[in-house]
């Protein structure tokens, strides 16, 4: 249980998914609070802190240059943060099956990576600011895995083709993806939030 720094709130709903919160390059575990406090007021949340330092700034795996994963270290950490995920349900005792990421930027890209590698390992996922995990692997069937995705068209680090890449793989897998396009670039907006939390009472309430 110590392989990442963490925090845990259990929530007033039990029967809402956990929230796994994955904070974006330079973050921490409590980055996302105020999002999850937005999108699921009740629901329990496990914040987690990326263990790998880029120049002193916590990610979830390495990179090579911008926009270029470190492949080897980001197969390695998903295993890792699946793992702890396990761990963590049994030590704070919520539902493993029942786990929903919502990942900004890196967060949202280890998110992604989940779901490419483990069937179970996620029972839906906002993912904000994504990219395309990896290439040239077979994605998992996502049946029944609700998925929003949040994007800006004008986001300097991410092409539109990429999001829309990573939307077609996980359809592809069967899973249900919602896309939503703010004219914003990379940061995110209240506008995002908002459509988020419309879209998890729709699948969650």
């Amino acid at each position: 249980m110590d392989t990442l720094q963490h925090i845990f709130i259990e929530g007033k709903d039990q029967n809402e998914p956990t929230l796994l919160l994955l904070h974006g390059t330079g973050g921490n575990e409590r980055d996302l609070l105020p999002i999850a406090e937005m999108i699921a007021p009740t629901a329990s949340i496990l914040g987690v802190r990326g263990n790998v330092l880029e120049n002193g700034m916590p990610r979830f795996f390495r990179r090579i240059s911008e926009g270029v994963f470190d492949e080897e270290d980001l197969v390695f950490r998903t295993e890792e943060l699946n793992q702890f995920i396990e761990e963590a349900a049994d030590k704070y005792k919520f539902d493993r099956n029942r786990v929903l990421a919502i990942g900004y930027s890196n967060g949202a890209n280890i998110a992604a990576s989940l779901m490419y590698h483990y069937k179970h390992a996620l029972n839906g996922a906002i993912l904000l600011h994504a990219m395309v995990p990896r290439r040239g692997i077979e994605v998992p069937d996502l049946t029944n895995t609700p998925v929003f995705i949040g994007a800006g068209v004008n986001d300097p680090l991410i092409p539109q083709a990429e999001t829309k890449e990573l939307a077609e793989v996980l359809r592809n897998a069967n899973a249900q993806v919602t896309e939503h396009w703010g004219q914003a670039g990379h940061q995110l907006t209240r506008e995002e939030i908002m459509e988020a939390k419309t879209w998890y009472e729709q699948n969650y309430k």
